[in-house]
């Protein structure tokens, strides 16, 4: 028999084709872009500090801010969804519109209206029924129904062939057999493309297109995807740049030594890969070298990294970022747009980095990670000798040195220390300085904007209950509020004590358990130097400094339950509201005095670290019960069994017990098991009135060296 090859000429097979091969291209590209990005770094939201300082090569880094944006906005990505999406509706559209001619299949069963399991007998008898009534001799064509003779005739003729299909036994075999009474058929195949495609000859050109695709095209599309998704990891980092930084990883590590890690990352290598990836690096070395050490900030060390650096494209790397934090004028279009253009990379490595530093645990190279970020940001060297000072427009090294000088300060001044000055003193340490008085209240401007958090009080406690036990679900509860550099004491309300304390819902309130505060966000940080808008995030970590590590993993925060700012006449001032920082964590599994020193770092701006000492008390469950039996203020209540199954996570499946027993060498517990506390019955005391208030002090000049000692408060009654 033959074979058949026949063209979609109605289109009624090639829209199915082309929606199933678009789809395998647009379903997994559009969930790449849905993907919330690994990196929150950057954020659209929030206002943007106003200043008219425009910083040298303003155009240039504007042109890389705008090349920063349409990387995030992955504009091609989204490009190619749309135009997918719009060629799978259009093929829906033609798949619900086109008339299918479907092919019916034979049935001599259906013909004659009886059942499968009909006997021969049966047949017989409804084919001599359908002859009185069907027969052309008996059978008038009916006009109404639009017979005519020739049609009534062709159904007899289906009739009789099948009584004969299920009375003739040969006829009855190739039914069975090939579907049809007369036998084997020709084949007929039917090829997915309208016949318009491959009229006049040009049909082998169409396969061959069809070819390429399936075989070539489409398996290359899916290994490129496959091959790039195991070459990163899941935050978005090629696999040899986790490996370079974790083999340059070191318990102690400065600022400027996670910097030559972080140097090392492979995604560099894209962004220099136009011409020649070394060209022009003579010229950015020799720039460094005739440039003043104190005013590039690099140490002897530092010059050494980069001179023992045989790599020319990380050595040029690594000039390009020094020439960055430095702001040097390289006097060359390209060289600037790469040295602005590697700063947001060397943000996002950075952060791999501190991944990385996270998992050891030690404090410094956290910390070095942390000041490294500042840098970054505000392009200020990120060595001990940087000048804090640097973030005020129209301020430079020459000019900040004067005014350090003139006050006697041996340590670099900060922001907070300047603007605590009187403003007839700053104008004429200014104007001393060579600082127009104009430009000055520039400064002074973007100074009383900037978002300095001021640590109010803080305190341990374990919610609802009145004291800490041992391995209880215990919180650091922070309150803070804005208070930028400069403003004047009068102008700050003091603080509420109400704010300051952190009440309980009641135990039946389940809404009022759940219900979180809404977020407020604050302005995206200051930054004129770097080429792409931040959000500045506060990082909260509990550390031993006896042993040099960490006990509890920083907490992130860059939203709060208070609006920290407000708009008016085109400044964002303070709302000087107490904001709320909350750290759960689960506490040791003795009793006992712990001492912790808590670091709060803010990753946008230097010289806004705070730090002090936090103590922890953990009482013995049996001297709870003897307490609350001398005051005679107590009634036993059951305390109800954990959930079985359910599981307290503490941030990065870390725990201050686990930390606490690490550092003393002793097995930690399982982090995937739910932790039980080992504590008595529950003890319900009356409520009672604070009779203490707090002493707390936060310090934010750089001169204050006292450590406020907080006491663990547990009272979380309401007053």
């Amino acid at each position: 028999m033959s074979s058949e090859y026949n063209y979609d000429t109605d289109a009624q097979f090639f829209p199915f084709f082309v929606l199933t091969i678009t789809s395998l291209i647009t379903l997994p590209l559009t969930y790449t872009l849905l993907r919330s990005p690994s990196d929150h770094s950057s954020s659209s939201k929030g206002r943007q500090i106003e200043s008219p300082y425009q910083p040298e090569h303003a155009d240039i880094i504007e042109v890389q801010r705008a090349k920063q944006k349409r990387k995030e906005l992955r504009l091609k990505r989204m490009l190619t969804a749309a135009t997918g999406w719009l060629v799978m509706a259009y093929m829906i559209y033609l798949m619900a519109i086109t008339a299918r001619a479907t092919p019916q299949i034979w049935d001599p069963f259906s013909i004659l209206d009886v059942s499968y399991s009909s006997s021969e007998k049966d047949i017989n008898r409804r084919y001599r029924r359908l002859s009185l009534t069907m027969h052309p001799d008996k059978r008038e064509p009916n006009p109404a129904h639009n017979e005519t003779a020739e049609s009534v005739n062709d159904e007899w003729v289906e009739i009789v062939k099948a009584y004969k299909a299920l009375t003739d036994e040969e006829v009855m075999k190739n039914y069975r057999e090939y579907g049809n009474p007369d036998g084997k058929q020709s084949t007929s195949f039917g090829i997915a493309l309208p016949q318009l495609l491959v009229a006049e000859g040009s049909g082998k050109y169409v396969l061959l297109v069809y070819g390429a695709l399936l075989g070539i095209g489409l398996p290359w599309l899916v290994g490129k995807w496959w091959y790039g998704m195991k070459s990163q990891t899941k935050e978005r980092v090629f696999v040899t740049s986790a490996g370079n930084m974790f083999r340059a990883f070191r318990e102690r590590m400065d600022s400027g030594d996670v910097f030559a890690a972080v140097g090392s990352a492979s995604e560099f290598r894209d962004i220099l890969a136009g011409g020649k990836a070394d060209t022009g690096l003579g010229k950015v070395e020799k720039r460094l070298q005739e440039a003043d050490s104190v005013d590039i900030g690099m140490l002897p060390k530092d010059k050494k990294t980069l001179d023992a650096l045989e790599d020319p494209v990380q050595r040029k790397t690594l000039a390009l970022i020094w020439a960055y934090l430095s702001r040097l004028d390289l006097d060359d279009k390209t060289l600037e747009g790469e040295k602005y253009e590697l700063a947001p990379t060397a943000l996002r490595m950075n952060e791999a980095f501190l991944s990385i530093a996270l998992a050891y645990g030690f404090t410094a190279p956290v910390l070095s990670s942390f000041h490294l970020s500042q840098s970054l940001t505000q392009a200020i060297p990120p060595s001990a000798a940087s000048l804090p000072l640097l973030q005020l427009p129209h301020f430079t090294p020459k000019i900040i040195k004067s005014i350090e000088t003139s006050t006697g300060k041996k340590d670099h001044m900060t922001i907070q220390s300047f603007m605590a000055l009187p403003p007839e003193h700053r104008r004429a340490l200014a104007t001393a300085a060579g600082l127009p008085t104009q430009q000055l209240q520039v400064a002074e401007t973007v100074a009383s904007q900037l978002p300095l958090l001021r640590v109010e009080k803080a305190f341990f406690k374990v919610q609802g209950e009145k004291f800490i036990l041992p391995s209880s679900l215990i919180q650091l509860v922070i309150k803070a509020r804005f208070i930028p550099p400069g403003t004047p004491s009068t102008s700050i309300p003091p603080v509420n004590e109400k704010d300051l304390q952190d009440i309980d819902p009641p135990d039946g309130d389940i809404q009022a358990q759940k219900q979180e505060p809404e977020a407020r966000s604050i302005p995206l940080a200051h930054a004129p130097y770097f080429a792409r808008d931040r959000s500045p995030r506060w990082h909260v970590f509990l550390a031993d400094p006896r042993q040099g590590k960490i006990a509890v993993p920083p907490f992130t925060f860059s939203t709060f339950d208070k609006i920290p700012f407000a708009e008016s006449d085109g400044k964002m001032v303070p709302t000087f509201e107490v904001v709320t920082l909350k750290m759960q964590f689960q506490a040791p599994p003795q009793a006992g005095e712990y001492k912790f020193q808590m670091n709060m770092v803010c990753d946008a701006y230097v010289g806004f670290d705070y730090k002090q000492e936090v103590v922890m008390s953990i009482e013995e469950p049996g001297k709870v019960v003897e307490e609350e039996e001398e005051e005679g203020n107590y009634e036993e209540d059951e305390i109800s069994e954990p959930e079985e199954g359910k599981h307290y996570p503490t941030h990065l499946g870390y725990s201050i017990a686990g930390a606490m027993a690490a550092m003393k060498g002793q097995p930690t517990a399982d982090p995937n098991k739910p932790a039980r506390q080992a504590r008595p019955k529950r003890v319900v005391a009356k409520k009672r009135k604070e009779d203490e208030e707090s002493d707390y002090e936060s310090g934010t000049d750089e001169d204050e060296s006292e450590e406020s000692e907080t006491d663990t408060d547990t009272d979380s009654d309401e007053e």
